[in-house]
């Protein structure tokens, strides 16, 4: 007994603190992989939002040299 209070009431107050940690790391990588999902699928829209762009174009251009 430390201080009148059995040692496992010590090892449980750690595992609590241990798991609030674990939680917390654990929220923050998913939080990370979410914001790198986002950003691929983002990359992926600006891609083919700039590709039709460029077939508008080209398809402009086709007209005006016809």
């Amino acid at each position: 007994m430390i201080l009148g209070v059995p040692w496992w009431v010590f090892v449980m107050i750690i595992f609590i603190f241990l798991s609030g940690f674990m939680a917390f790391r654990a929220m923050h990588a998913e939080k990370k992989l979410e914001y790198q999902f986002i950003e691929k699928e983002g990359k992926v829209y600006m891609d083919r939002l700039r590709a039709e762009r460029e077939r508008k174009q080209r398809q402009e251009q086709e007209k005006e040299t016809s």
